[in-house]
């Protein structure tokens, strides 16, 4: 008698069901009439695209957050924010350590692919940190937001407070301040500086936060070079993130300078805090302090690379990723320069990390294409209002010029599959819709030399 071979499904794939289940559970509470600042029921596309843009901590609404849903409405919008930005299955882990269960091997097998590790010692400690780490970070953006949001709104700058410290964090970049996102604290060095430090730490990514800690314990104080003793990986992540970060804002500060509809009528100063946020926000996080319709081509530009390159690993950021991106161009430049392998820091990268960082990059301009130009065939978008809306929902940032809200039935399942294919990931997604690997010992076919470039 032949047994039946038991239906399993991966980890990979158990995670991207998570995501869409939270995504199908959020737009059912969100479409009914107590979500809704009227009490008449949203659109259930409307309430799917909030759903979305929440879980995979985008940021692009089809509907103004502050003045469309009710307090109800709002708490589970926050919370489908911080479930998109830790990950359910460390959401769920999390549960199980306070309940004191013992994580078994598929419980770590899940966490270890849905934070991309390498290795799957230590995890309990892992979640513990982060969930902690997470919310301790969280709880005194809340209190320094208090500091303006309180005296300005009352009782109600507390709710403000902590969904706007959540929002940044987890780099949603939704508010329920007012329409214009922050467009009305431009110029707040509070603000602005509470806001960028939020965005900084969670794209840096959680391996980045634990190897510093660790180095700045085991420095003595005689030696205090941090930097050197850092991981490959957290050298390039906090290398890579200042130099975006610094250019980007140097970039905008120049060509917008005299933009009488962005910085152009501001003080220097102004203009400093400005271009730097503007460069900070890029990087997945999604709030505007000033309209992003009005940037230059220049400008434009510029956000759309930072965008696409986006945050950290093991992060609550999205995009390319800053070390993918630092893999590929030092791999090219070795290419370029004959040599044999691509190093970093003084150490080698891996033929499997470039190859990993490839097969991103594509995923990631194929994503971007495709719905570019089925956004532009279904709308009269302009060419780059088109690939700002795209790349931003691809990368999970949040930043538009004016699109989302006009956008036909189409245009928003169009960018609602790119939110979500956005921020499960390319790759993961390909893992999990794909065949088995290939056997090692499977014959491989000739080899053929081909001319490139």
């Amino acid at each position: 008698m032949v047994r039946k071979k038991k239906f399993t499904l991966s980890t990979t794939q158990i995670i991207l069901l998570s995501f869409l289940g939270t995504i199908l559970v959020g737009s059912a509470l969100l479409a009914l009439p107590i979500s809704s600042a009227t009490g008449a029921p949203v659109s259930y596309l409307d309430a799917l695209f909030t759903a979305t843009t929440s879980t995979c901590v985008t940021g692009l609404v089809t509907l103004p957050t502050v003045s469309t849903w009710s307090v109800f409405g709002q708490i589970v919008i926050l919370l489908l924010i911080q479930i998109g930005g830790l990950g359910i299955i460390t959401i769920m882990s999390g549960l199980m350590l306070l309940l004191n269960k013992k994580m078994g091997i598929s419980d770590r097998l899940l966490i270890q692919d849905a934070f991309n590790l390498n290795t799957m010692s230590g995890l309990a400690k892992f979640v513990k940190n982060v969930l902690l780490g997470t919310f301790i970070i969280e709880g005194i953006g809340a209190i320094l937001y208090m500091l303006v949001f309180v005296p300005e709104f009352g009782a109600k700058g507390v709710w403000i407070s902590i969904f706007n410290s959540v929002s940044a964090f987890c780099n949603a970049g939704i508010d329920i301040i007012a329409e214009n996102s922050l467009c009305n604290y431009a110029t707040n060095p509070l603000i602005n500086i509470v806001t960028s430090v939020l965005i900084i730490l969670g794209g840096l990514g959680y391996i980045v936060w634990w190897d510093v800690i660790r180095v700045a314990k085991n420095s003595s104080k005689k030696n205090r070079r941090i930097f050197r003793h850092l991981t490959l990986h957290s050298k390039i992540a906090i290398t890579v993130t200042a130099g975006l970060i610094l250019g980007g804002a140097i970039l905008i500060f120049i060509f917008e300078y005299t933009n009488p509809l962005t910085i152009g009528e501001m003080s220097f100063f102004d203009k400093i805090q400005v271009s730097f946020f503007q460069s900070v926000t890029t990087r997945t996080a999604g709030f505007a302090t000033i309209p992003q319709e009005n940037l230059t081509n220049a400008s434009a530009t510029i956000s759309i690379i930072l965008m696409l390159i986006g945050g950290s690993p093991v992060g609550t950021a999205g995009g390319i990723k800053t070390v993918t991106i630092a893999v590929l161009i030092c791999s090219a430049f070795s290419t370029i320069r004959n040599k044999n392998s691509t190093t970093l820091f003084g150490r080698c990268v891996s033929n499997e990390s470039i190859k990993k960082a490839i097969a991103v990059v594509v995923s990631f301009l194929i994503i971007c294409t495709t719905s570019t130009v089925l956004l532009m065939a279904t709308s009269n978008a302009s060419a780059i209002d088109a690939v700002y809306e795209t790349v931003s929902a691809t990368a999970t940032v949040g930043l538009s010029r004016n699109l989302t809200s006009t956008l036909n039935t189409f245009g928003k399942l169009i960018i609602i599959v790119t939110m979500y294919f956005g921020r499960v990931g390319p790759i993961s997604l390909a893992v999990a819709l794909g065949s088995k690997s290939e056997s090692q010992n499977v014959i491989s076919e000739p080899t053929e030399d081909i001319s490139i470039g």
